[in-house]
């Protein structure tokens, strides 16, 4: 979900398994202490910094807890004197680095997904579910300026200080770097969406995108053309992406279970870094409308299988008949652990039916929703089939 790099060739990356994996020569060094899955990572001067679904930032290597969300924290930025996160509780939290009080800027009305610092740490942007790139001044805590109001989504933010630009990529698959002068933009959108992954190399002549369907576009932005654009996973979206501190290795992750890396020399036109195969286990066609709704919008999350692997929610057999938030070894939120919610036809329809923050608000499942009714029912039997303890 997360990859960051340090200038002596440490790489971070941040996992559904709810681990940090801190790796030098491939050699692995796990950081463990997250209760839900973890989204971003970050390196300070002297620490490693994450987030992630159980609410929490946290400081390693020991794993104290800097601050706590009302709802799950899915990005986070370092300056010299600040961390921020960015929460889905609508909320942007700075937390001073030598311990003081910290200060909570908004709410904004809406999940907040994306944050970086100006280069003196005087002011932020934020990138939010409701479409808007804010800035916001970090003393006072109040909001200087909306810059941007998309309509949809934004998911990711990308400042170039020294050439006055910020990119931003969204849910509706929109790429835009918007020139913070003139206000003028480059567009950069292809047919292709969301945007999940934004990052900038050292030299600021890359900028990498990174999508829902798999592939990274890297943008020459001196002189503002699509330089390379390839399919980078095997299945499955690009959720991480990040430039080795040289400039001479791309990094990407998603839901391969594995950390990629590519010379960023050797990548031309034709080249693909990984073979196109189904984003599925099976193909689709071989699957009935019900198995396809779970593999698209559960499967990443959720195993149907008792014995089933750590993911970033709690499996789902025996799930008919269960009291939401009860099962046992799984980090809930409050939201759940206090529900009176029973999992059957009727809840599993309306969750799909309003969306997660609708139903659920405060819940770390995902924004989405099912819109077709017969798209929930199939689903729906799908489930009450495979689940069931017999099965």
């Amino acid at each position: 979900m997360g990859i960051a790099a340090a200038p002596d060739g440490r790489i971070a990356t941040a996992s559904f398994d709810n681990s940090v994996g801190l790796w030098s020569d491939r050699t692995p060094q796990w950081l463990e202490g997250h209760e839900a899955a973890v989204n971003s990572v970050a390196f300070g001067d002297t620490a490693i910094y994450s987030a992630g679904d159980d609410f929490t930032l946290r400081r390693w290597p020991d794993g104290q807890i800097l601050g706590r969300h009302k709802g799950k924290i899915v990005d986070i930025a370092v300056s010299d004197s600040y961390i921020a996160t960015a929460s889905w509780d609508g909320t942007i939290g700075v937390w001073p680095l030598d311990g003081s009080k910290p200060r909570i800027l908004g709410p904004t009305g809406s999940g907040v997904n994306a944050v970086v610092f100006t280069p003196n740490g005087d002011a932020l942007y934020t990138g939010g579910v409701d479409g808007a790139v804010r800035l916001w001044d970090v003393a006072t805590g109040q909001e200087k300026l909306r810059l941007v109001d998309n309509g949809f989504g934004i998911n990711e933010l990308v400042l170039n200080p020294h050439e006055n630009w910020i990119a931003y990529g969204a849910v509706d698959g929109v790429t835009r770097i918007r020139d913070l002068i003139t206000g003028d933009e480059h567009d950069f959108t292809l047919d292709r969406r969301p945007i999940l992954a934004l990052a900038l190399s050292p030299d600021r002549r890359l900028l990498a995108v990174g999508d829902g369907e798999g592939h990274i576009m890297l943008v020459d932005t001196i002189e503002w053309r699509i330089a390379q654009d390839f399919r980078a996973t095997l299945r499955g979206p690009v959720w991480a992406l990040a430039f080795s501190t040289d400039g001479k290795n791309i990094y990407a992750g998603g839901i391969d279970e594995a950390m990629y890396s590519w010379p960023v020399s050797d990548l031309n036109d034709q080249q693909r870094m990984a073979a196109t195969e189904p984003n599925f286990l099976k193909n689709p066609d071989q699957m009935d409308n019900g198995e396809r709704q779970f593999v698209r919008k559960c499967s990443i999350c959720h195993s149907l299988t008792a014995d089933g692997h750590r993911r970033a929610g709690p499996t789902l057999s025996g799930v008919f008949g269960r009291r939401a938030g009860s099962l046992p070894g799984y980090f809930y939120s409050d939201t759940l652990q206090d529900s009176d919610i029973i999992w059957n036809d009727e809840t599993i329809n309306a969750l799909f039916d309003q969306g997660p923050d609708h139903y659920i608000p405060g819940s770390k499942m995902p924004m989405q929703r099912i819109t077709q009714a017969d798209d929930r029912k199939d689903l729906i039997a799908f489930l009450r089939r495979v689940t069931a303890p017999e099965n």
